[in-house]
């Protein structure tokens, strides 16, 4: 089966997990194509009202009665575990498409599908675009993988052949994909538990590459993606950096602390514009950087893109100001590679806080024990560490790692299980001049929550 070919053919399609932050989007944009549209999920959340509101028929549950005989083609999330009563159904009775394959036909739906990827920055990078597109007037649609406070929303439909959207390299997902513009950030180690090694994730970035019917953005400075890029033909190449052999460069770079940077962006060793960010850190530079070639090369001037970035205040879970209370400042962001920590544990030291505290919850067992030593150096940039239980997600601990394996490697961290005993603790001991920052990709956000509540009850 061919889900091009299906898509151009049917108008009847049902979401198993319509609710989920990759579906809604997806289903938003058939809804916007002219798809009649229904779907089930198993939580009642935000976006699966929205997507009721929009248009779709929502059912709560997941109950093969969900399913009706008009259905032509049923799209499901690689979320849903086995044996869930309505997929199993839906397999045997119409054709079915995990989430991917659909993003995958939809990136060759538009004629300038923009695919952002890279071990760190996607979800930001994704964001900053759609900004400028939008600000420009270009009427983009997206897929994002967090919450674009401009729009409220992980996505939009747009009228226009834009199409921005994040292209993830687990389980390869990416390579569903045929961008014409692909934006590669960074390559690094992570997901070992999938790629097993460096040379592995090389190949796959390798491949996602030569699936780009165009153009290819990247970061000239980062080793790996240059390596990665060795020997590529019949694509426009364009490098981005700090570094002067790059095509676009960013000089004068002046991160002074607080939540906003600026530097001078020059395209071939001329001066094109002043860039201003409303985001942290200087890896937000070469993101931002990148977002500027990829808006340029999409038809925005300029002083469009300046314009959105500027405004561009970040996305959901990306160093996230969650608000000041009682002289505390608390803070949310979605790192949880090293990588990702230092830039973000480094950004937070710059900022003139009294005392910086990572709330740090490790994910996955296997990314845990494979680079336990990475994690352990990050974790003493900040000067408090707070390490909560390994959220295992998708594993069984057939390893036996403990999160006080990591604590024990971090001088002076505290190592707690629960999120109510770590919110009794921090706000025990926080002080007035302080940043508290969670971090983490599973539901670290709700110690967060749990913080800011107390202290706003005080």
């Amino acid at each position: 089966m061919d889900i091009d070919k299906i898509l151009k053919e049917v108008k009847r399609v049902h979401f198993i997990g319509i609710g989920g932050s990759g579906m809604c989007p997806l289903a938003e944009i058939l809804l916007s194509l002219g798809y009649d549209v229904s779907g089930s999920d198993n939580n009642d959340t935000e976006t699966f009202r929205k997507i009721e509101k929009e248009g779709a028929k929502v059912y709560l549950g997941q109950v093969k009665e969900n399913l009706s005989d008009d259905i032509e083609l049923v799209i499901y999330t690689n979320a849903i575990l086995p044996g869930n009563e309505e997929l199993e159904y839906a397999k045997a009775h119409y054709p079915c498409f995990e989430r991917a394959e659909l993003l995958g036909a939809m990136s060759r739906i538009f004629s300038n599908c923009i695919g952002v990827c890279g071990t760190h920055g996607k979800t930001t990078t994704t964001s900053m675009i759609t900004q400028i597109l939008m600000e420009a007037g270009l009427d983009p649609s997206a897929v994002i993988g967090g919450k674009l406070p401009l729009i409220d929303a992980y996505g939009r439909y747009g009228h226009s052949q834009n199409f921005v959207c994040e292209s993830c390299e687990f389980n390869n997902t990416f390579l569903k994909m045929n961008p014409d513009i692909a934006v590669i950030l960074n390559i690094d180690e992570d997901h070992l538990d999938f790629f097993k090694n460096l040379d592995n994730i090389k190949k796959s970035f390798r491949a996602f590459a030569d699936k780009t019917t165009k153009t290819i953005i990247y970061n000239g400075d980062d080793k790996n993606t240059v390596d990665t890029l060795k020997g590529i033909t019949g694509k426009k190449l364009v490098s981005v950096g700090k570094s002067d052999s790059n095509e676009w460069t960013a000089k004068n770079i002046n991160v002074p602390g607080g939540f906003k940077s600026c530097y001078d962006v020059y395209h071939n060793g001329k001066f094109v514009a002043k860039a201003e960010l409303s985001v942290p850190g200087e890896h937000n530079v070469i993101n931002s950087l990148c977002a500027f070639a990829a808006a340029y090369e999409s038809g925005a001037d300029a002083e469009s893109i300046c314009r959105g970035l500027k405004d561009f205040g970040g996305a959901s879970r990306r160093f996230e100001l969650l608000g000041e209370y009682h002289g505390i400042t608390f803070a949310d962001d979605y790192a949880h590679h090293p990588t990702e920590l230092k830039a973000t544990l480094e950004a937070a030291m710059k900022m003139g806080f009294h005392h910086v505290w990572a709330v740090h919850q490790p994910f996955t067992f296997s990314r845990t024990a494979m680079l336990l030593d990475d994690f352990a150096k990050v974790l003493q940039i900040p000067d408090r560490c707070v390490i909560s239980a390994i959220m295992g997600s998708r594993e069984v601990n057939t390893i036996g790692i403990k999160a006080k394996d990591l604590a024990d490697k971090v001088p002076g961290s505290v190592q707690l299980d629960t999120f109510e005993e770590i919110c009794d603790y921090v706000l025990a001991n926080a002080e007035e001049g302080d940043l508290v920052i969670t971090l983490g990709c599973g539901d670290i956000y709700k110690a967060a929550r749990m913080m800011v509540n107390r202290m706003k009850e005080k």
